[in-house]
Formats: C-alpha cells, sequence, structure tokens
C-alpha cells in the first residue's frame, strides 16, 4: 500500500471520528430540550447530527474504496466492450451451442414455474373469498395487467392475452433483475427481444384473420377506399413486418442501454464502486424494466387491436 493510500484512510479515519463525536454530542443535545423547546434550534441540531452521520458514511465508503483498489488493483476505466447478441461460444449441449442469455432465460423459467408450484400447493392450496396479505397483492398485479388488455383492445380477446402479457412483465424484470447479481440480461440480447416481438407479430395476425377473415383483413389493410386498396395493401404489409423490428429494437435498445449505464458507473468509480452501482440498479434493474414491459405490451395489445379493426369502423 502506498503513502497517498495510507494518507487516504487517516484522513478516513479522522473524519470518522470527528463525524461520531459530533453524532454523540448532537444526539444527546436533542434528548436534553426540555419542555419549551425552541423548534429551530432543534431543527438545526438535528440538521447537524444528520450531517455528522452522513460524514461517518462517506468516510467508511472512501477507505472501503480504497482497501478494494488497493487489493483487487481494480481503478477507474471508461473502456466498456458489448456486443448485440450474447456469446454462443462457451456454451455447447448434445453439439448445440447456446447462448448464455438462453440459459439464463431457462433458469427464469425454471424458477417461476418452482415458485408457482410452491404458492399454489403449499402457500395458497386453497384461494380466500376475501383475499388478503401475500394474496390480495397478487391479485391485484393480475387485476391490473387484465384491465390494461381489457381497455386496450377487445374484452374478450384482452381477457385471453391477459395471462400471456403477465407472464411476459414477470420475465421482463426477472430478466433485468440478473443484471444485480453482474449477469447479462436475456433482453440486452437482440435475439431474444426479436423473438418477443415475433410472437406480438404472430398474436395481430391471428386475432386479425380471426375476426375480420382472410378478406375482411386484406379489406381493413387496404382502407376505406376501394381504389386504393392495390398501393395500400403492399404498403401496409410492410408495416406490419416492421412490427417485430420496432418492438425488438425498442426495447434491445433501452435494455442495453441501461447495461451500459451500469458499466460505465462501475469502471469510472474503480475500487469505489461499493454500494453506490446498487443503489443505481435498483432504478436501471427494477424500475426502468418495469416501465418498459408496461410499454412493450401496451403497444403488442395496440398493435393487436388495430389488426382487429375493419375498414368500416
Amino acid at each position: 500500500m502506498s503513502t497517498a493510500d495510507l494518507i487516504k484512510i487517516g484522513l478516513s479515519v479522522v473524519i470518522f471520528i470527528l463525524c461520531l463525536v459530533g453524532n454523540i454530542h448532537f444526539k444527546g443535545v436533542i434528548k436534553n430540550f426540555g419542555d419549551d423547546i425552541d423548534k429551530k434550534k432543534l431543527k438545526k441540531k438535528k440538521k447537524l447530527k444528520t450531517l455528522c452521520f452522513s460524514g461517518m458514511l462517506i468516510s467508511l465508503w472512501f477507505a472501503l474504496g480504497v482497501f478494494i483498489t488497493w487489493f483487487s488493483g481494480k481503478h477507474s476505466s471508461m473502456y466498456i466492450e458489448f456486443s448485440m447478441f450474447s456469446d454462443r461460444s462457451s456454451i455447447s449441449i448434445l453439439g448445440l451451442k447456446l447462448g448464455e442469455t438462453t440459459i439464463y432465460t431457462m433458469i427464469i423459467v425454471l424458477i417461476v414455474f418452482i415458485l408457482c408450484l410452491i404458492f399454489r400447493l403449499f402457500v395458497f392450496p386453497k384461494f380466500k373469498d376475501k383475499p388478503e396479505g401475500f394474496q390480495n397483492c397478487i391479485e391485484l398485479c393480475v387485476e391490473t395487467v387484465e384491465n390494461i388488455c381489457i381497455n386496450t383492445t377487445d374484452k374478450k380477446v384482452g381477457k385471453s392475452l391477459a395471462p400471456y402479457m403477465f407472464s411476459l412483465a414477470i420475465y421482463l424484470i426477472l430478466s433485468a433483475s440478473l443484471e444485480l447479481f453482474g449477469l447479462r440480461a436475456p433482453t440486452s440480447d437482440l435475439v431474444v427481444t426479436f423473438s418477443m416481438g415475433l410472437i406480438t407479430f404472430t398474436l395481430l395476425n391471428y386475432h386479425g384473420f380471426k375476426k375480420l377473415g382472410f378478406g375482411g383483413r386484406l379489406k381493413a389493410m387496404g382502407g376505406p377506399m376501394a381504389a386504393m386498396r392495390p398501393i395500400m395493401i403492399p404498403i401496409k404489409i410492410v408495416s406490419d413486418i416492421a412490427v417485430p423490428i420496432s418492438l425488438a429494437c425498442r426495447l434491445f435498445g433501452n435494455m442495453l442501454g441501461g447495461m451500459i449505464v451500469m458499466e460505465l458507473l462501475k469502471g469510472a468509480l474503480g475500487g469505489y464502486a461499493a454500494g453506490i452501482p446498487g443503489i443505481a440498479g435498483l432504478y436501471f434493474n427494477l424500475f426502468h424494466p418495469l416501465i418498459q414491459a408496461y410499454i412493450f405490451i401496451t403497444l403488442s395489445l395496440t398493435f393487436i387491436d388495430e389488426a382487429m379493426e375493419s375498414s368500416e369502423e
């Protein structure tokens, strides 16, 4: 450990002790306030106590960063390397090369399946008529997704799509949560997001042809003016083909962007990254994926609803 590192640790220890003494002092002062409390003075003392406590945490974080940097040799670096597709050279099963994101997806599906069995067979062997606790939370989530599906598209179709959309939301959130453990999220792989876009493309055509029939679907694609249909139908076909590409690239770009920001943050902080990326990860790996799941589901339902619209409506 260099002299500069020893000086940094020494300063951290001195600041920690001073802040600790200040915290204990202001804590005692606050306790000794009598009935005739001066609210302004009390508020000021509480702010100073909070400041001392914050100083203790910062000095500990700084000293920890010095130790981690010295021990691991990890210094600040803005270099980052990423690819649009996950590595498919290191994992091989029966001669078939699988991407790491494929394996992660299988793990997520297995975890969800096991949890569903545990909750259904052991935690909730029989659901209550008046839900409470965790059952109430589950039913609220299910009803929320179902309402989004019903309000965005046809009621009957919305109810049939709700289980898939709910499963999709769970998958997107759990996929992003893998980054909290240092693993690449499957949704940051273009193959995965394009596969999800293809499912939406299949669903919109299935429901469109099912409701309108082949002729009605073509008429709807051509628009209300019969004379313009030979021109509009090819344009609409190209537009529909662009749907999975649009959905895939939008989700891929947003999820990859979050991953890059996290990697840049870790690289810039180096050994001082303890704690801070974890706090930022709560947004990029939990809240942000929730927003992306809502957008993906809403867009998918909108495209499906458009495919079922007749040209005469």
